[in-house]
């Protein structure tokens, strides 16, 4: 029989000396402590792993700061685990990896980093309205809470008080934004599953509401209320670009000159801008043309067709128009998305084909090799459609009273732009 091995006592310990070379002390049941050539001493428990057998090398800590007493300790515990055919080293890595977890996969470092992905994919507008929602509802309760802390019960108690406000549309988004959340979690490999994945169903659901509009024999009110509001010229001009383009809030408050191209006359929108995430181009009649042209002493020599009114070196925001319609008198009869529909219902009453008014509210096209091949088709069939829209738009406002009129005609006896 082998003879046992000697035990390291503390006075022993504190003789050590560092030598030329690496050497190890043994003190039995596989704990070691290796001295180096430096003077630094750590200790080992050196052991068989349970399905393998190999020899493997598990640190225990550097001595003197773990004691001779401690690093025994920490062996008993090691040779417990053994026991059960655990393997102490590959235990104590998933321990260490589940705390660390805890401090770097926080909520809103996970959600920072799908969010990183998710904005390439949508508007700038829409990306900010995201982070946003996060920012004001869930990051206050769960910002700091590891993503395998995160459960049904704690996201349904955060949205509750949201829900009872009644702002269904809210707790949907919220509810959505969460979910994907969770999933970019699971495909990281951060949790094992989604514990959000049915939780819209505990919630009312919104009713689906259509953007409030006008009928079109309302459209000859809001072109002389427009007219005679004490609002800015960048924000008058906004609202008609937005009616006579049929364009979204975001799309014509984001509006860049460089855009445009005024020879062949006509607006392509790149697809970061646009909510189907696919250049959209508008033929651009003569009074669209004339709004840009009363808009260029202002805007020309800036990026934005509509710079913002406190930093013009930034486009206008997406609810200028909206705000304005409201302050007007409009709230509850017309958003300015409502437009779209108003110039929809209009041209679709008159006989306009149904296919060109959806590819000029950029409604995307199911057959999409169709709607490639096309494009370039569809431009010179809309011109004839988008000009009788503009001139009804400029009846509607009784001949000289919009800003693209005022810009045509030059005449001195018309209602001025402010």
């Amino acid at each position: 029989m082998p003879a046992p091995a000697l035990r390291l006592s503390d006075r022993q310990l504190k003789a050590v000396k560092a030598k030329d070379k690496d050497y190890v002390l043994s003190d039995g049941d596989g704990l070691q402590l290796r001295v180096r050539s430096n003077g630094s001493m750590l200790w080992n428990f050196n052991y068989r792993e349970p399905v393998t057998k190999n020899r493997i090398n598990m640190g225990l800590g550097t001595y003197p700061e773990l004691s001779l007493a401690n690093a025994r300790k920490k062996v008993v515990e090691a040779r417990e685990l053994l026991a059960q055919g655990i393997d102490p080293k590959v235990q104590r890595n998933a321990q260490d990896e589940a705390k660390r977890a805890e401090t770097e996969h926080t909520f809103e470092n996970v959600a920072t980093a799908w969010f990183e992905l998710k904005k390439d994919s949508v508007t700038p507008a829409y990306a900010e309205d995201i982070w946003r929602s996060l920012t004001l509802h869930v990051f206050p309760d769960l910002k700091t809470t590891p993503l395998s802390k995160i459960t049904a019960p704690i996201v349904i108690e955060l949205l509750r008080p949201i829900e009872a406000k009644g702002s269904l549309e809210t707790v949907k988004r919220l509810s959505q934004r969460l979910n994907e959340i969770m999933t970019y979690g699971v495909n990281s490999g951060l949790i094992f599953a989604n514990p959000l994945s049915g939780i819209r169903a505990v919630f009312k659901k919104p009713k689906k509401q259509n953007m409030a509009a006008l009928r079109p024999d309302e459209l000859s009110e809001l072109m002389i209320e427009i007219a005679n509001a004490s609002i800015k010229r960048i924000t008058r001009c906004l609202i008609e670009w937005q009616l006579h383009t049929m364009t979204r809030p975001a799309e014509a408050a984001t509006a860049r000159w460089v855009d445009i191209d005024f020879d062949k006359r006509i607006w392509t929108i790149p697809p970061e801008r646009m909510k189907k995430r696919r250049p959209h181009t508008i033929p651009l009649t003569e009074q669209a043309l004339a709004l840009l042209e009363a808009l260029k002493p202002h805007s020309g020599h800036r990026e934005y067709v509509f710079p913002a009114d406190r930093n013009p070196r930034t486009h206008a925001n997406s609810q200028t128009a909206n705000m304005a319609l409201k302050r007007m008198g409009f709230q509850d009869r017309l958003v300015s998305h409502g437009m779209r529909s108003m110039a929809s219902t209009i041209l679709n009453e008159h006989g306009w084909d149904p296919e060109l008014i959806e590819v000029a509210l950029a409604h995307v096209d199911k057959d999409e090799v169709r709607s490639a091949y096309n494009r370039a088709d569809y431009i010179e069939r809309r011109r004839p459609m988008m000009a009788w829209w503009s001139e009804h738009i400029q009846k509607a406002a009784t001949g000289n009273l919009s800003a693209s009129a005022i810009n045509q005609t030059r005449d001195h006896n018309v209602v001025p732009i402010r």
